[in-house]
C-alpha cells in the first residue's frame, strides 16, 4: 500500500467503505431473518401447545387480526421463500426453522471476519492516505 499512489489509495478507502457498508447492510438483514424465524419457532411451539378447537387470534399481518379456531396443529404450512408453501409435520416444521436459524448465524460469522477484514483495509488506506497528504501539505 505504501508505493500506491494518492488517487489510488483514496480509491481502495473510498472501496472498501462501501465493501464495509454493504456487508453492515447483509448483517442486518440476516440478523432480522434471524429473529423472525426465531419468533416462528416459538411460535410453532406454543401452537404444539393448545388443544384442537382452541380458539384463537390469528395474525394475517402485522396488525391485522381474525378470530379462529386451532383445526389440526399436527400440520404446518412453512413459507419457503417467493410465494411458496410447503406443509410438514409441527417437528418438520420446527426442524425447518432450527436449520435455517443455524445456516444464518453461520452466514452470520462468515460476514464479520470478512467485514472485520475490508474495516482493516479502509483504516489502514486511511492511515497511508492521510500520511500522504501530510507530506505533501506544504508547511507553512
Amino acid at each position: 500500500m505504501e508505493k500506491m499512489s494518492l488517487e489510488q489509495l483514496k480509491a481502495l478507502k473510498e472501496q472498501s467503505d462501501m465493501e464495509v457498508n454493504l456487508l453492515q447492510d447483509s448483517l442486518n438483514n440476516i440478523r432480522t431473518a434471524t429473529v423472525r424465524l426465531e419468533m416462528a419457532s416459538n411460535a410453532l411451539h406454543d401452537l404444539s401447545l393448545r388443544p384442537q378447537g382452541k380458539k384463537m387470534l390469528v395474525p394475517l399481518t402485522a396488525s391485522l387480526y381474525v378470530p379462529g379456531t386451532l383445526d389440526d396443529a399436527d400440520k404446518v404450512l412453512v413459507d419457503v421463500g417467493t410465494g411458496y408453501f410447503i406443509e410438514k409435520t409441527m417437528p418438520e416444521g420446527k426442524d425447518y426453522c432450527e436449520r435455517k436459524i443455524n445456516l444464518l448465524k453461520s452466514n452470520y460469522d462468515q460476514l464479520i471476519e470478512v467485514a472485520s477484514k475490508k474495516k482493516s483495509i479502509a483504516d489502514e488506506a486511511g492511515v497511508m492516505l492521510q500520511t500522504k497528504l501530510r507530506q505533501v501539505a506544504p508547511t507553512t
